[in-house]
């Protein structure tokens, strides 16, 4: 029995931004902790007793990776939904579900395809591209992990496509939930694969730091099963088949390289970075990685999970034929970024300590003296994706590949500089990518000025101004909390930093807050609302 047009519709109804960008940021968040979990777990059992065994299992990621973000990534879900999108408006339901499977097919083979070289090559990858650095028993080490990984592009690339047929529409729930299932099966394996695996008595896998690869391949099997839950009420009509003729299809396959060489490009400079670190001390490609890793925590939670919930909505203004639309919803969701951003950066600088402590119990300072410098980071990382995002629902690719171009290649010259001609180490690789996320960044307002008229105009550049005001006057306070609450010696456990930690950002946004309101800043108003509310609500 066909299901009525109105309980289809109800089901495919779009959340609002706001209720979006918060599902996406507290499932990011809940992710992340996830992933802080299983990175101190790790790190507690590998990082100091088995430095090179921890280094091979970061680099055996580092091929499967690429693949993912060159083959899939974010290049599909930014040229894939304003096309399906398009399709959707104008009723068109039969096209867009051809588009959806023909996406699906491709993407399932060529990643198929992509999986089966990287174990074929992972031996030459490794010795020559990406590990060059490392010795003999960590390079058959990560080898090993990296046939294992290897059938993550593939699974990773169906259950993005999954996901982006439910972002389309606005539905974010099952494409948020799917990170942390990803991070949960990682932790099943580390507490439970390393031990060894037994079936009836029988000791099929006898463990070690395998079984962490182990559980990465579980959880790419439990994120892609609950991706496809998503599925259900979508009334979406799966063909084991290419359309080519359709043009929706063909229009996909038209933006998709440019993107797709962009995201490629941003990874080869991952590639390049983990080259240099494995050619220092044991341990070097673990601690930037981890740095790097907490510095995309604040950027997934704020420029990825808020430009996510927003560019659906954007790429639809542009369809429905509104550039003025378009543009006032840029410059509130950029406002907000940059908002939010500023006080986070400068809590990430002055809190470095107390972040690689929650990873790695007591301390490391290589890992925070690295974090320290990727701190700058934050905050033009988390302006870049709706930035780029912009291009893309304007169905331009190209420009921001172009920009990558200058950028990727500027941040190896600089890292190969910094790390082997000024002798700075792993730390020349943390300014590299401070300093190239800077000139990105404006590169693209300066595209964005010309392409957007009056997107920065004098309202914007003056609250922009207030900000800059607002985070200085906080930062002030931050530092004087962190002189009163400093990190001891004997802070070596999670429950004994913590609690000065969540004390220290307490203090800092409270601050923030105070100075944003004082320098009548609009984005600080729900907040305030909100705890009003709270704290003075009475009750009838």
């Amino acid at each position: 029995m066909a299901k009525p047009k109105s309980s289809v519709k109800s089901a495919n109804r779009k959340l609002p931004l706001k209720l979006a960008a918060a599902l996406l940021a507290g499932s990011t968040l809940l992710s992340s902790i996830l992933g802080l979990l299983r990175d101190r777990q790790l790190n507690g059992m590998y990082y100091h007793t088995y430095p090179s065994g921890i280094d091979a299992y970061t680099v055996a990621f580092t091929v499967p990776d690429f693949m993912f973000f060159i083959l899939v990534s974010g290049a599909l879900s930014v040229t894939f939904i304003p096309v399906f999108n398009q399709r959707l408006a104008s009723g068109n339901r039969q096209s867009a579900w051809e588009l959806s499977t023909s996406i699906l097919n491709l993407m399932a083979v060529v990643t198929l395809i992509a999986s089966i070289l990287i174990i074929v090559f992972a031996q030459p990858l490794v010795q020559y591209v990406v590990g060059p650095g490392l010795d003999e028993s960590s390079r058959a080490l990560a080898v090993s992990m990296m046939r294992v990984i290897a059938v993550n592009p593939f699974l990773f690339a169906i259950a993005t496509v999954v996901a982006s047929m439910q972002q389309a529409i606005g539905r974010f729930t099952f494409f948020a939930l799917a990170p942390t299932i990803y991070n949960i099966g990682i932790i099943i394996g580390t507490l439970f694969f390393t031990g060894g695996i037994n079936i009836l008595g029988w000791q099929v896998f006898d463990g070690g730091i395998m079984g962490v690869a182990l559980g990465v391949v579980l959880g790419s099997i439990l994120q892609l099963l609950v991706s496809s839950i998503g599925l259900f009420g979508m009334g979406f009509d799966y063909r084991f088949k290419i359309y080519w003729k359709n043009k929706g299809f063909r229009r996909v396959l038209s933006l998709l390289p440019a993107r797709s060489l962009d995201q490629g490009i941003d990874y080869v400079n991952s590639i390049v970075e983990t080259n240099l670190a494995s050619r220092m001390m044991s341990g070097s490609v673990r601690a930037y990685q981890q740095a790097s890793a907490l510095s995309y925590v604040p950027i997934n939670l704020i420029g990825v999970a808020i430009s996510t919930a927003a560019f659906p909505k954007m790429a639809e203004r542009l369809g429905e034929g509104r550039p003025d639309l378009f543009k006032n919803e840029l410059q509130v969701v950029l406002r907000v970024i940059i908002w939010i951003a500023l006080p986070v950066t400068v809590i990430a600088y002055f809190g470095r300590g107390y972040l690689v402590s929650f990873i790695n119990n007591g301390g490391d300072s290589v890992m925070a003296g690295i974090l320290g410098i990727l701190a700058i980071a934050i905050l033009f990382r988390s302006i870049y994706h709706i930035s780029a995002r912009s291009f893309y629902a304007q169905q331009d690719t190209k420009t921001p590949l172009y920009i990558s171009f200058i950028a990727i290649g500027l941040n190896i010259i600089l890292a190969v500089w910094f790390t082997m001609g000024l002798s700075l180490g792993v730390y020349g690789l943390a300014w590299a990518t401070a300093i190239v996320s800077c000139v990105e960044v404006t590169i693209l307002f300066i595209m964005m000025s010309r392409r957007i008229r009056g997107l920065f105009d004098r309202v914007f550049i003056n609250a922009l101004t207030r900000m800059a005001s607002a985070t200085g006057f906080m930062a002030a306070v931050t530092y004087i909390l962190v002189q009163i609450l400093p990190l001891s010696i004997s802070d070596q456990s999670f429950l004994s930093s913590f609690p000065k930690f969540v004390v220290i950002v307490i203090g800092s946004v409270s601050s923030y807050c105070l100075f944003s309101y004082m320098f009548k800043l609009e984005e600080v108003s729900p907040i305030l609302s909100r705890v009003q509310k709270i704290l003075f609500y009475r009750i009838r």
